[in-house]
């Protein structure tokens, strides 16, 4: 296959498109290079034949269209999104530039793109958006999110990322654009830039720093690996019908304070402090975040029984994985603390 990734050097597409080229596909990264992308997360795979990065951002239709019309794809697969809430708490600006207004050209591109090609080639085409579980909203203590859930989003983010769903669906009820919805649970694993808990916890253990906690600690996400995120979408991209959406969900419910207790835990075996003193000593609590969603969790039951999908990971077993990745790639981690962000809290207005 040909794959126009878009957003490719972020954390979640760069492990994509890893995968991708290493099942034998081809690959053009279109990304804008902000602050999360880095291409350093490519660098295994950054002299292969199959892979081509393009420096673009997706509100620019000219080179956008370009790149798309040269390339000649039969999957357009988009990544490209401002991600982190606490940054759309401090400046929404950017998220509504990217996620709607740039989801917004990206379709009318593709659109373009799709209506010139042949029949034949028509028929083998997709447009894959992915998404995340926050569009909609808040859960209580019981039920879980179906692809039927109504939107409810919070957040800055949620919001622009609730749109461009909208815009995806009226894309293909109205053009005709064959398009697929994916809607993802909190995805952790190698290259996720340190804004976010667990590479934030793990980093900020590392250098002996304090290890917040909003709130009281409760707050509860469903965590899937990376891995089993691209599997997924590798699913969605070879099986998925067109028009549908599909919730993907690592079936593992954690709280905040979970999660920081069991990084701490894994630590203190594999990189003891010095006088019986343990990481989750440095655990404070901080100030809520403004509109902090209590619970999300994923009923990934269509993604399981209509395409053969499920996840292989337990979080036990992956997040040693990711404690490891981040022992092993110091240098990664820290070239990005010492450049681009020093681990300070976002969005506390």
């Amino acid at each position: 296959m040909k794959i126009f990734v878009t957003g490719g050097c972020g954390f979640i597409g760069s492990n994509f498109v890893i995968e991708q080229i290493n099942r034998g596909n081809k690959i053009l990264n279109f990304d804008k290079l902000t602050y999360a992308a880095n291409q350093d997360n490519l660098l295994e795979i950054n002299q292969n034949f199959n892979y081509t990065f393009l420096k673009g951002d997706i509100t620019d239709s000219e080179k956008l269209s370009s790149a798309i019309k040269e390339f000649n794809p039969n999957i357009i697969i988009n990544f490209a999104a401002e991600s982190h809430v606490d940054r759309s708490i401090d400046g929404p600006k950017e998220f509504i530039n990217t996620n709607i207004i740039g989801t917004y050209k990206l379709l009318q591109c593709s659109l373009d793109y799709y209506d010139n090609l042949s029949k034949e080639y028509k028929n083998n085409f997709k447009f894959i958006h992915v998404s995340t579980d926050e569009v909609y909203g808040s859960l209580g203590e019981k039920g879980s999110f179906k692809e039927i859930s109504p939107y409810r989003p919070s957040s800055p983010y949620s919001a622009s990322k609730a749109s461009s769903d909208h815009l995806v669906n009226a894309w293909h009820h109205t053009f005709n654009l064959p398009t697929i919805i994916t809607n993802c649970s909190n995805n952790y694993g190698p290259y996720q830039f340190p804004e976010k808990l667990i590479p934030l916890i793990i980093i900020s253990c590392l250098n002996g720093k304090p290890l917040p906690i909003y709130g009281d600690g409760t707050n509860i996400r469903d965590w899937l690996y990376v891995t089993d995120h691209c599997n997924a979408l590798d699913s969605v991209i070879n099986n998925g019908e067109v028009g549908e959406t599909y919730n993907i969900g690592g079936n593992e419910e954690k709280t905040n304070l979970e999660i920081v207790n069991i990084i701490c835990s894994i630590l203190d075996k594999k990189i003891p402090l010095k006088d019986k003193l343990k990481y989750s000593d440095s655990i404070v609590y901080v100030k809520d975040r403004p509109g902090h969603d209590f619970r999300y969790a994923i009923d990934s039951s269509k993604i399981q029984n209509k395409l053969n999908w499920q996840p292989q990971y337990k979080f036990e077993d992956a997040i040693v994985k990711t404690i490891d990745w981040y022992l092993n790639n110091q240098s990664w981690w820290e070239k990005i603390i010492n450049n681009k962000y020093s681990l300070n809290r976002l969005g506390s207005k």
